[in-house]
């Protein structure tokens, strides 16, 4: 049996697409094609799934809600595992909730909110999935996952379960364990504490509304597209630098927010990236200091 027969037996024929474009896939709405694209669905699936594809040596990308990931235009080689609604569960325990790796932050805190639960406010207009934020660390406004997640849950290496706890986690600034050693995040717990509904939904609007006026959520983007440098802002130096409003391509600095890179509409990841190089370039001569791309690029080169 080939490869594609041997993913199909594994995940089910329904949950294995062939050359599937990743535009569809990815906030910034560009991206080829992905040799193979599996949604397992459950746990179990997902190991057998993994097994054929190290039994084949082929190379693997895990994937959740794509709001922080640049897709090559010439696609991505071997198989990329969709982690998403199949592993979306969300459960309300006495400390807080469990949340599966799948699930969007927005519908994590849409939940906590409907049980009188705050600590998740912050990450009610982040686009990504849990497993994302987890791996990344991410934060908004002041907080960030590292403030509120007690453990994950992982598949390892070996496809064996997994429990990191507290300083296991190793999450700094858009950092944790993760990042380097080949583990699945399929789930976490966070830690919250009871509140008023009506003081909840408050913040979460008045945190939204902030988000609406200074960021441009009315194109396709990876939000942030770098990292904040130490001591200053990655936007008021691009800023700073002139490069507000410039395109290349269908890419542009965000006029509303110098810190997005925005598809204007026709955008390629190679214009994506080339202004992405020019902004870094830029600003270097000009302060001295090297951008840290934020979005993470995959794919061919």
């Amino acid at each position: 049996m080939d490869i594609f027969g041997l993913l199909k037996e594994a995940a089910g024929k329904e949950n294995v697409l062939l050359n599937e474009p990743m535009k569809n896939h990815t906030s910034f709405r560009t991206g080829g094609n992905a040799d193979y694209f599996i949604t397992p669905a459950d746990t179990d699936s997902l190991i057998k799934v993994m097994k054929v594809i190290k039994a084949s040596g082929m190379d693997c990308l895990i994937f959740g809600n794509g709001s922080n990931m640049l897709v090559s235009d010439r696609g991505i080689e071997g198989a990329v595992i969709h982690i998403g609604k199949n592993f979306s569960d969300i459960e309300i325990v006495k400390d807080g909730m469990i949340i599966g790796s799948g699930a969007l932050l927005s519908a994590a805190s849409a939940e906590a909110l409907n049980n009188g639960l705050s600590g998740m406010e912050f990450a009610s207009g982040i686009p990504g999935s849990f497993g994302g934020a987890v791996y990344m660390n991410a934060g908004a406004y002041g907080s960030e996952i590292k403030n509120i997640v007690k453990w994950v849950k992982v598949l390892d290496s070996n496809f064996e379960e997994q429990l990191f706890c507290g300083d296991e986690l190793c999450l700094g600034y858009r950092s944790s364990v993760f990042q380097k050693g080949g583990y699945i995040i399929l789930e976490g717990m966070v830690e919250l504490s009871k509140g008023d509904k009506d003081d909840i939904g408050a913040l979460m609007n008045e945190l939204n509304a902030k988000r609406r006026q200074k960021q441009p959520l009315n194109f396709a983007s990876a939000g942030s597209t770098f990292k904040r440098p130490e001591g200053c802002f990655a936007g008021k130096l691009i800023e700073d630098s002139g490069l507000k409003g410039i395109t290349i391509g269908g890419a542009q600095v965000s006029e509303k927010h110098a810190g997005f890179i925005i598809n204007t509409g026709d955008a390629t990841t190679d214009d994506i990236l080339a202004l992405m190089e020019h902004c870094r370039n830029t600003v270097y001569k000009k302060f001295g200091v090297m951008l840290e791309p934020e979005v993470k690029f995959v794919g061919r080169a």
